[in-house]
């Protein structure tokens, strides 16, 4: 089974430091929505994995979030395309729970309803070390995007090691369709 697990902000659509708080603000990456659509049509399965704690900080609620996903959803028939499923954390950094990336609960449940046992041959695209943490936590193949917080990440040099660095999402799946990615 070939499948996908992509970070939304930052790496499907623009990243923002004070949150993505509305459908407006919810804006995607050039080409992003076309790159997903190329993941479909060449068979993979997709599923984002993404930390929401703006949720918990009650700068928007689950119908908002709800919201900015259909708008996504909206753009993908224009391609005829979907999303498989997302999961994501409305928690905070502290309320110690399992789905907030590093931690991996939010891949654990995606490889739950992919019907996988583990995510050995999964490929994981995110912009900051935590959704790096995450993949190799589940032994996923981790791989970072220069788009959101990517070039901080790539600025701090900690953990990426043997990481492989792409210029956005199309960039990776252009890499990926042509037979560059393991």
């Amino acid at each position: 089974m070939k499948l996908i697990i992509l970070d939304r902000d930052g790496v499907i659509n623009q990243d923002s430091d004070n949150f993505i708080k509305s459908v407006d603000e919810f804006i995607p990456l050039p080409g992003s929505v076309e790159a997903i659509a190329q993941l479909k049509h060449a068979g993979y399965q997709v599923y984002i994995a993404t930390n929401q704690s703006g949720i918990y900080r009650g700068f928007y609620d689950e119908a908002t979030l709800h919201a900015m996903h259909e708008k996504l959803a909206n753009l993908l028939s224009q391609h005829d395309a979907t999303i498989d499923g997302i999961e994501y954390c409305p928690h905070g950094p502290d309320d110690n729970c399992d789905c907030r990336k590093p931690r991996a609960g939010m891949y654990l449940n995606i490889a739950k309803q992919a019907g996988l046992t583990d995510l050995a041959d999964v490929l994981v695209v995110g912009d900051s070390l935590r959704d790096l943490q995450a993949a190799q936590a589940v032994n996923a193949k981790p791989h970072l995007v220069r788009t959101g917080k990517g070039e901080r990440t790539i600025k701090k040099g900690e953990g990426l090691e043997g990481i492989p660095v792409y210029n956005d999402l199309a960039d990776f799946v252009q890499q990926l369709l042509d037979g560059s990615v393991n």
